[in-house]
């Protein structure tokens, strides 16, 4: 029976899945390999019936270069009891499976990594490599390198956050734009440098002081009076969603949120908007201190997730794919495929990767590096002391509005 080897795809879409798994298939098929396509994510691994197929040459070349994901995602996770009772092994040995590849973020890496033991121990031992996707870019890749689909989201996102700021220009108003970011405000910040956001509000920023909802409020406030001074009557705020997950759970109830909670007592923030929410704050805060400004809520999430890849990601896509054939060869396993800037595939091994508690820590933003430093100290428009005898015209005491003092800069 011919070598085989699987792919699957876990949590949430990027641009450029269809790009890693049919590369992948148009790779190992040019070698010989049979390429099998599992559904359903994880899940399929723990059904008697997966919905699997074979990805031919005509299929990878159909859907190569298209948004989405060919392959149906999951998030499923499997229990230690799944592994005992509902693994499906009869899948990798009718099907000589040699190779399991995912593709996802940390979460389907460690899974991955689980799986792999469990088929050693059960003495049908195959290799597994992880492709690193998120548009978060929050995994620790070398020398700053992005993930996968993280580029191609920026530039979505910013051509949305273009159009929006134009809007803003043009009507006279204050638009609130939420960006997605869990963990880190990679994306959030790399939009809001690439439209001159006047602020851009990111969990990192925070790093010489306690979040709280009140700072974030006046960050804006600050802003949106700057520009006041300056003669500017409109312009964005972007803000990473990851900021408020930050927040005490207490101090959103404090505020008057109404949210649901789940079985662990923590808020389901994932199920409302935060640009929603943002704005419902800021008006609160603006009743408080009297000052009358318009302000409208944007999200920008779900519309930046299944686009098309842009060159740069069709092309880092391609090379993590074929990255993912050579450490094959190799012998390589436990392991995400890295790409170096001449494009010469790399493992990273997994086990090297994880903190203690077995997960891998999210990369977050370098506040203190270039890119953050130079785009608020040369881009954004906040209060400075040299401001405060003209910002008195708009509150009473503009020290509490000072960018450098709210965050202890």
């Amino acid at each position: 029976m011919k070598d085989s080897i699987i792919i699957l795809c876990g949590g949430g879409p990027a641009p450029g899945m269809n790009t890693v798994v049919c590369s992948v298939a148009k790779t190992f098929l040019s070698n010989g390999y049979r390429v099998i396509g599992l559904h359903e994510g994880y899940s399929g691994l723990f059904n008697k019936n997966p919905r699997t197929e074979d990805l031919d040459f005509f299929k990878a070349d159909a859907y190569f270069n298209r948004g989405g994901s060919y392959l149906q995602m999951s998030r499923f996770k499997p229990t230690d009891e799944d592994f005992e009772k509902n693994f499906n092994l009869d899948l990798f040995k009718d099907n000589n499976i040699k190779l399991l590849v995912t593709v996802g973020g940390d979460d389907t890496a460690s899974t991955a990594n689980r799986i792999a033991k469990f088929l050693e121990a059960k003495k049908y031992p195959i290799k597994n490599i992880h492709i690193p996707k998120t548009i978060d870019n929050d995994l620790p890749l070398p020398g700053n390198a992005p993930t996968f689909g993280f580029n191609s989201a920026k530039d979505e996102g910013a051509h949305l956050a273009r159009t929006i700021y134009e809007d803003a220009r043009t009507s006279g108003n204050w638009l609130l734009i939420s960006a997605m970011g869990r963990s880190a405000g990679h994306l959030a910040l790399g939009i809001g440098e690439a439209t001159h956001c006047p602020m851009t509000i990111i969990p990192e920023m925070f790093n010489k002081t306690e979040i709280s909802l009140d700072k974030i409020l006046k960050l804006t406030v600050s802003t949106i009076i700057k520009r006041r001074i300056m003669g500017i009557h409109y312009g964005t705020v972007v803000i990473a969603e990851g900021v408020f997950h930050d927040v005490d759970p207490e101090d959103i109830k404090k505020a008057g949120v109404h949210l649901t909670y789940d079985e662990h007592g923590h808020p389901e923030l994932g199920k409302i908007s935060k640009a929603v929410l943002f704005n419902d704050l800021l008006e609160k805060e603006f009743k408080r201190i009297g000052y009358k400004q318009k302000t409208r809520p944007v999200e920008i999430g779900y519309d930046v997730r299944c686009q098309d890849p842009i060159a740069y990601d069709l092309t880092y896509c391609t090379e993590l794919a074929m990255g993912a054939y050579e450490l094959f060869e190799k012998g390589e396993t436990g392991c995400m495929v890295y790409v170096d800037p001449n494009g010469t595939a790399k493992p990273l091994y997994l086990k090297d990767l994880q903190g203690a508690d077995g997960k891998i820590p999210p990369r977050r933003v370098d506040i203190e590096g270039g890119t953050a430093q130079n785009y608020y100290e040369h881009i954004c428009h906040y209060i400075t002391e040299a401001d405060y005898e003209a910002a008195k015209k708009y509150v009473d005491n503009p020290a509490e509005y000072d960018f450098k003092k709210i965050l202890n800069w």
